[in-house]
């Protein structure tokens, strides 16, 4: 892989052991996928914040870093709302630790902002084009998919690395050759709003890793487009998807129809609705919304839901802190009826979701996601029933 003069005197320690070290790492992985050159990019989005998933000798790599990043950065979801924890049952011992991982990525000049939907935040912009690192998997997916622009699924580290150096390896997705659809799925039904995260959980298994291109008879907007990539990242690895005259690249260019054919029918989205992902044996006793984190137009469905009700079991919402503070309002009266809008955090990551048994989502995402990292069973529904069957929502 060619360097560059600079590139090299940080790949000998010119310019001290943490770059030096995050150096290595890219220059590794460009030559295990054979990149030809590092390619600066616009802004890097960093996983492995949860104190739940890093843990000690996570927080000890961080906290050995000097330096500061290059791009504009942000972080994933922590294990906990960053201001309300307690609030959400978090002990003291594991607050103390998850702050000290924020202060640690804080100091390499990090934007303090936990939230899996960065390209809803004004500072934070991504483009059609752009290159980015980004390494949360729903995230990656709307960039790519969304926006148009080009990241590849980067691990907490190499994102982080990225950061510090400003560039990546020039491969995977970042390429053009590697964005041409390998498999066509047909949705042969018309689709509700809640659909989208269904459909992903169904299409990701059957696509792996592979780029699909849907041909659909409803037309998506952008939060249901979210809700299907993130579906499809976590039940497969699907890191690029395309919607036949919607997203970006189909608008631009024709995409022949790949040979290998996939029709989803109205049936098979209803057994998912039907069927509990892992042990579901007791009823629901606690619902969450915002898995990725809410959009403000989200922020406002789910107070019109919950508008003159009272929720009898443990409702979260989730959205960013920046989300939040823009829409101080549609906070106000959803947590009127006792459901809480929490920051920085999410039910997958976070400890506090370990004390239910049964959560209603409306997130193909934690639907895959919940039985496995949390012990807890998941059933999926509209917000509608997500409310009534996890929340016990009724009238006031």
């Amino acid at each position: 892989m060619y360097l560059t003069p600079e590139e090299e005197r940080i790949m000998v320690g010119e310019s001290g052991p943490t770059l030096q070290k995050a150096m290595e790492i890219l220059v590794a992985l460009g030559d295990i996928y054979e990149a030809d050159r590092l390619i600066p990019i616009k802004s890097a989005q960093i996983a492995g914040v949860s104190y739940k998933t890093m843990g000690d000798a996570g927080l000890e790599w961080i906290s050995d870093l000097e330096g500061k990043v290059q791009v504009p950065s942000i972080l994933n979801p922590a294990g906990m709302d960053l201001e309300r924890w307690q609030e959400m049952g978090v002990s003291a011992e594991f607050a103390e630790k998850q702050q000290e991982i924020i202060e640690a990525y804080g100091s390499l000049g990090i934007e303090v902002q936990c939230t899996c939907t960065p390209y809803y935040l004004q500072s934070f912009s991504a483009t059609y084009g752009d290159h980015l690192a980004w390494s949360e998997s729903s995230a990656v997916s709307y960039a790519n998919s969304v926006i148009g622009a080009r990241t590849n699924r980067e691990g907490g580290p190499s994102a982080l690395c990225a950061a510090l150096v400003g560039k990546t390896a020039n491969y995977g997705y970042h390429l053009d050759e590697n964005r041409t659809p390998e498999l066509m799925i047909t949705v042969d039904c018309e689709l509700e709003p809640s659909d989208y995260a269904v459909l992903g959980y169904i299409a990701g298994k059957a696509a792996g890793k592979r780029v699909p291109l849907f041909r659909m008879q409803s037309t998506p907007h952008r939060d249901q487009l979210k809700a299907l990539g993130a579906a499809m990242a976590a039940s497969g690895a699907v890191a690029l998807y395309h919607v036949e005259g919607v997203t970006p690249e189909t608008r631009r260019k024709y995409f022949e129809p790949p040979a290998e054919q996939l029709t989803i029918e109205r049936s098979q989205i209803d057994e998912v609705y039907e069927t509990v992902s892992g042990d579901g044996i007791t009823e629901c006793d606690s619902a969450a919304v915002g898995c990725p984190h809410c959009s403000p137009e989200e922020l406002e469905d789910v107070a019109a839901k919950l508008e003159g009700k009272v929720v009898d079991n443990n409702v979260w919402i989730f959205t960013s802190r920046e989300v939040a503070a823009s829409n101080p309002k549609l906070v106000e009266s959803i947590e009127k009826s006792g459901a809480k809008v929490l920051c920085d955090t999410c039910m997958v990551v976070s400890p506090a979701t370990d004390k239910f048994s049964h959560m209603a989502v409306n997130s193909g995402k934690a639907y895959a996601y919940l039985p496995g990292m949390c012990k807890v069973a998941a059933t999926i529904a509209n917000i509608d029933k997500c409310m009534e069957k996890g929340g016990g929502a009724h009238s006031d």
